[in-house]
């Protein structure tokens, strides 16, 4: 392990800066930041990162000792020193020759602190994000060679470019990163905008930056999303794990910025700042950039920061000076010279000198006021300066910034354009011709629209681009402005008269937000036009509730009439009273245009929406965990499949849902759809293969055969055949049109996960669970060559689209590139810090994308084979990725029921489809009988009432779903186990959660309470079984003999034996006192999902997949009854106090209740309509309670079998009337009944 300890000198400087913070040595806020700075969050985990302790803090402050490498130069971080200039010189060689010896000596050590190849000298790499062209650039030559010197010769970490409006503050910073590269590069000024370029491709000198970032901060976003995105640049894409904290990642982004020279532009800064008289303070919400740029300003390091504002945020002047680190430079107007070439790009005009002077002056040499008085000018005064001066000296316009010249053009503009410019605004990025006309209520023919948007460009107010027309940010802003200020006073006027009769209105006539929008794009509009909106609708109301009624009122007018005359209302009303945080329980929006209304995730409890027309809504889906996701062969639609047992259609443009396959009877694993799109073909754990009719969602035939789980499918590319991977160890080769099976491969010795074709339809992949690959050639049947390489399941694999080389994923955290003609490992990536499920090719084979247990996405360029992207969003794994055909598309799908498409050129998340189902995972009885309790994927615990159907409590705190809920001997405490890797203790009494237990790394599947009561199991993903003391909170135990996941575990009656069942398909018994496995029970065929004593302690029955209950004598070892019936897999079994009974739950939506001495099954419960997850005895035995998928619970009387009671939580959209709907399709409206509408 490298050490560092610090020199004499720098023993010094490290006391100087800790007495300057005024913090005691023994302040724990020393570690829990210098922990943060590594990566790891002490509040939020309860653990603090390698190589800090308090030991350690101590060695490094008195600098006796060499301390862990990564330790110190965290420590220096946090005193906000540079760790190079305190160190001790022969401790700095000695780490470096030992990173030297175990690499090659030409590389280097990256901030992340793994080594990469040296180049010849070090890379420039650059991400210029929505940087415009500066192609056409004139004049500033002062400026740019300032500020040019402060960057590179002046080594200033901090400079703010101040200016009015359109004086060009933006044009300035991205001239400025180009002469940069050019200096470095040795060429001209041309820089290629609109990519992130490779490592190799520029090179830059030490004193020269290796890093140049462009962001615009327009859209004000959080400044945790700029510093997550400016940390994984300039790591590389390898920093993943990012701090929750902001101080956490700003100390993150300062090692980066110590360790290599990054120019880093923010532009538009202002939009992070307060309107009005508040000059330089930020809004709510931004407060943390001050934090940011204070750091940036007064921390040593080698990079810069140069932000561009219309004002200078507060607390920024305190740290500039001449010849200080931070400087600012006030851009004035152009030279009268310079103003005159940007006229004479515009045409041809006639002035004097004095002339020019004079229209120069005017406008304050500003470039934008003077491009648009340039259009003016030509197109209404055929280009002649002196009589526009003439006219315009007649009127009092004095030109004092850019708002003054917008407000004189916006009056001149017609209805239509004025209208345009507000769609513009709303709509935030280019938007096509078609794309505009179907914003407008009222249908604007294509020709007057395309002569209002030329006339718009004339006048210089809007940009044409290849993607379509907007506006420049300050002119948005200033749109954006008037569409406030316009809705507030409509809003404010009609909503307190009793008469209705509105004019021409932009509330009617424009959304304020779109609800199928980009999600990025949506969310701005709630940011910078919604919100606002309702702040100064306060300001001018007095309440919340004055809103809401004034809302109500316009409605009530509204209610009845045409969609030209109700417009956007209902759906702006909608989108204002959610923002707002109102209740909208029992709200009337019938009879009404909801057009453009966010309904995902919001609580619709009898809300009533009879008769309205529902176009271009979003709503929550009743998504399970989405397994896999695939785009058809033209792009236009999207299939996913999930653990609910559906195979969805969806329309990728809106969103919309088109179809639900129903057929399958558990989960399904993958889905893919055929070369010429017009089937779509799924497989799943009910061991069947179904195609289906893309055209109306018919199963047009079910390919039987595999004897296990089928995990995935692939259609050779002339799809007349599909291939199919099982869990029985087997691929086969079907035809599609026959039904049969024309192959079997065997040769795998564990299930065989993947299967895909090469594009040439030869060779066929296969891998699985035995860490193989097999290729197989597809006419002779034979095995051609095998894999092997990898130390995990390998999970996926992919062929390139140019037929060249093979990819595999696996779960050993590694992908693997193969020469699949030779055999020959070509690259390992690694990055990702979980296993690795999926991947894919980009269509021009130049990008892979892999997804991750590690919740992440990441993009490696196949050229250079670095991670040029990771993508952040999802908040559990990862479990399938896709490029859609234009390659410009990824989709990814998750455990956290979603499904996300991102833009795979910028990284921005494009749309997401939320599932909400509240199923009821676990279910356990409190031990006086009063209280029955249910864990959920709501990620809440529920204590119900049971004899009187109500829910007394719901306990908040979990970040995931939860999967295990135990009771306390003594009705004290409960405890919870989450998919989020902890275990939470709760006081029952009050609802409190007194104690976070910590230490599992990865999901939590089950609980135990020790008979005593004192100690608590845990059983985990993780592979491991954790022991617990309750009162301290402390892990005093860890069994680890399980080879997978552990999803049950229970004490004996004597507390002398912990039983524990694993995906391994393994039983394991463990004595309490020792920790040791004392036996293994195996003999089911699958996973085990429970296992539990008889009161007695002489039996333990558990449950499988196999489908099966087995009970087994504990004295023997043996297992001495199986029980069969189940049609499905068994999640749970409970014996009845007495141990004369045993219940069971099962895939097959229902619970079985044996006869535990004869094994014959007594009732079989049927209600259930869906899987059923767990099952509980009531403390007397007489009833037994089942949580089920379906989202009930249920009660069921144990002598006759009849279910007595049905326990359901209220569901997203309970009550929630849509009579007579327009512009939903038939799925969507099934999918709000399943979510609790009516009607």
């Amino acid at each position: 392990m490298a050490t560092l300890k610090a020199s004499q000198q720098g023993l010094a400087r490290i006391k100087q800066a800790r007495s300057e913070k005024g913090w005691s040595v023994d302040d724990f806020r020393w570690i829990e930041l210098a922990s943060e700075v590594l990566g790891v969050c002490w509040k939020e985990k309860g653990v603090l990162a390698v190589g800090i302790s308090e030991g350690t803090w101590k060695r490094f402050l008195a600098g006796k000792q060499a301390i862990n490498a990564e330790a110190f130069k965290a420590y220096s971080q946090v005193l906000g020193l540079n760790w190079e200039e305190v160190v001790e010189e022969k401790a700095a060689m000695r780490r470096q020759k030992a990173e030297g010896d175990k690499g090659d000596k030409g590389e280097l050590s990256t901030p992340y602190g793994k080594p990469q190849k040296r180049l010849q000298h070090l890379a420039l790499e650059t991400d210029w994000g929505e940087a415009p062209d500066v192609s056409i650039f004139y004049g500033r030559c002062e400026e740019l060679e300032t500020v040019k010197r402060w960057v590179t010769q002046e080594n200033c970490r901090l400079i703010t470019l101040l200016g009015m409006g359109g004086i060009g503050k933006t044009t300035l910073s991205v001239k400025l990163a180009q002469e940069i590269i050019a200096s470095i590069e040795g060429k001209g000024t041309e820089g290629r905008q609109g990519e992130i370029s490779s490592p190799s491709s520029r090179v830059a000198s030490p004193q020269s930056p290796q890093y140049i970032i462009w962001r615009s901060l327009r859209n004000a976003p959080p400044v945790e999303d700029i510093l997550a995105e400016l940390i994984q640049f300039l790591s590389a894409q390898h920093q993943t794990n990012l701090p929750t904290h902001l101080n956490g990642r700003i100390s993150l982004l300062l090692k980066y910025l110590r360790s290599s020279c990054c120019l880093i532009i923010l532009d538009n800064a202002e939009s992070i700042l307060q309107a009005g008289d508040r000059t330089g303070r930020y809004r709510a919400g931004c407060e943390g950039y001050g934090q940011f740029l204070q750091c940036v300003a007064e921390t040593s390091h080698q990079s810069c920061l140069i932000l561009t504002s219309r004002e200078k945020p507060q607390g920024l002047a305190k740290y500039e000076g001449d010849s200080l680190p931070v400087r600012s430079l006030q851009l004035t107007g152009l030279l009268e010279t310079e103003g005159r070439e940007l006229f004479n790009v515009k045409g041809k005009f006639t002035a004097s000198e004095e002339q020019w002077q004079v229209l120069i002056s005017r406008y304050g040499g500003n470039p934008l006021a003077l491009k648009i008085v340039a259009s003016s000018i030509r197109d209404f005064f055929d280009g002649d300066i002196s009589q526009f001066l003439e006219i315009s000296q007649q009127g009092t316009f004095i030109f004092d910034d850019i708002r003054d010249l917008l407000d004189q053009q916006f009056q001149r503009l017609t209805v239509l354009e004025r209208e345009i410019m507000y769609w513009l605004a709303i709509n935030r990025e280019p938007i096509s011709l078609p794309e505009l006309q179907a914003d407008f209520v009222a249908n604007i023919p294509p020709r007057e629209l395309l002569e209002s948007l030329l006339s718009l460009q004339r006048r210089s107010l809007i940009e044409k681009s290849a993607a379509g027309f907007t506006q420049q940010p300050v002119v948005m802003e200033y749109v954006s402005n008037q569409l406030i200020e316009q809705v507030c006073q409509e809003i404010e006027q009609w909503g307190t008269q009793k008469q209705f009769s509105p004019p021409t209105s932009l509330f009617i006539s424009h959304a304020l937000i779109k609800a199928q929008a980009k999600d990025y794009v949506r969310e701005t509009q709630i940011s910078l036009i919604l919100q606002p909106v309702i702040d100064k609708l306060i300001t001018e109301l007095g309440s919340l509730q004055n809103i809401a009624n004034c809302l109500v009122q316009i409605l009530a007018n509204l209610r009845g009439k045409s969609p030209q005359v109700t417009g956007y209302a209902g759906g702006n009303a909608f989108n204002l009273l959610h923002q707002a945080q109102i209740d909208l329980s029992g709200y009337d929006f019938s009879g009404l245009t909801v057009w453009q209304a966010y309904l995902q995730g919001v609580n619709l409890h009898d809300v009533n929406f009879a008769d309205s027309d529902l176009s271009h809504c979003v709503f929550t889906e009743t998504l399970g965990n989405i397994l896999s996701a695939a785009f058809s062969p033209d792009g236009q639609l999207l299939a996913t499949c999930d653990t609910d047992c559906h195979v969805r259609l969806w329309e990728v443009k809106t969103g919309k849902l088109l179809l639900i396959c129903q057929g399958h009877i558990n989960w399904v694993r993958f889905v893919v759809f055929s070369p010429d799109g017009k089937i779509l073909a799924s497989c799943g754990a009910d061991q069947n293969v179904k195609l289906w009719s893309v055209q109306d969602g018919v199963c047009i035939k079910t390919l039987t055969g595999h004897e296990h789980e089928v995990f995935s499918v692939a259609f050779h590319p002339d799809g007349q055949i599909l291939a199919s991977a099982s869990g029985d160890k087997t691929v086969k080769l079907w035809d599609i049109h026959e039904g049969k099976c024309l192959q079997t491969y065997t040769g795998h010795t564990d299930w065989v996960r993947c299967v895909a074709f090469s594009p040439d339809g030869q060779t066929l992949a296969s891998s699985g669970a035995d860490h193989i690959i097999k290729l197989w050639d597809v006419r002779q049947g034979q095995c051609l060559r095998t894999l092997e390489a990898h130390t995990g399941w390998v999970r996926s694999v992919a062929f390139s689209a140019d037929g060249q080389t093979l990819a595999s994923a696996s779960g050993d955290r590694t992908i693997k590139i193969w020469n699949y003609h030779t055999g020959e490992c070509l690259q390992t990536y690694t990055g990702h810090t979980n296993s690795v499920y999926s991947i894919a090719f980009s269509p021009d084979s130049k990008i892979l994308v892999s997804g991750s247990g590690d919740r992440t996405i990441k993009l490696w360029d196949c050229q250079t084979n670095i991670c040029i992207k990771t993508l952040h969003g999802h908040t559990n794994e990862v479990c399938a990725v896709a490029f859609s055909p234009d390659g410009h598309t990824l989709v990814c799908v998750s455990l956290d029921q979603s499904v996300r498409l991102w833009d795979c050129r910028t990284g921005q998340c494009l749309k997401t489809w939320y599932g909400n189902t509240d199923w009821a995972f676990p279910v356990a009885f409190s031990p006086d009988g009063l209280i029955l309790a249910s864990g959920s994927n709501d990620k809440t615990v529920k204590l119900w009432d049971w004899q009187t159907d109500s829910c007394i409590s719901s306990l908040q705190g979990h970040t995931d779903f939860i999967y295990g809920i135990a009771f306390s001997q003594d009705n004290q405490i409960l405890a919870s186990a989450s998919t989020d890797s902890t275990v939470r203790l709760w006081n029952i009494n009050t609802g409190q959660c007194f104690q976070i237990l910590l230490g599992h790394t990865d999901w939590l599947y089950a609980v135990a309470f020790h008979p005593q009561g004192k100690i608590l199991a845990t059983g985990s993903a993780d592979c491991t079984v954790k022991l617990w003391d309750i009162s301290t909170g402390k892990c005093l135990k860890t069994l680890s003999e399980h080879t997978d996941k552990i999803l049950g575990i229970a004490w004996s009656p004597n507390g002398q034996i912990l039983a524990s069942a694993g995906a391994d398909q393994a039983v394991r018994l463990w004595d309490y006192c020792t920790g040791a496995c004392i036996s293994t029970l195996q003999g089911h065929d699958s996973r085990v999902y429970s296992a539990i004593f008889s009161p007695e302690g002489e039996i333990l029955a558990t449950c499988s997949t196999d489908q099966t209950v087995k009970l087994w004598n504990l004295k023997t070892g043996k297992c001495f009854k199986t029980l069969t019936g189940h049609t499905n897999w068994v999640f749970a079994v409970a014996f009845s106090p007495d141990g004369k009974t045993l219940a069971s739950a099962s895939h097959d939506q229902t619970v079985r209740i044996w006869d535990v001495s004869t094994g014959k099954c007594r009732h079989v419960c049927v209600g259930h309509t869906h899987l059923v997850s767990s099952i509980a005895f009531s403390h007397d035995g007489e009833f037994v309670a089942s949580g089920s998928q379906d989202q009930t619970v249920r009660i069921w009387e144990m002598k006759t079998g009849e279910c007595i009671r049905i326990l359901r939580a209220k569901r997203l959209y309970e009550g929630m009337n849509i009579t007579r709907v327009k512009g939903l399709t038939d799925a969507t409206i099934v999918t709000l009944q399943s979510l609790g509408a009516v009607g």
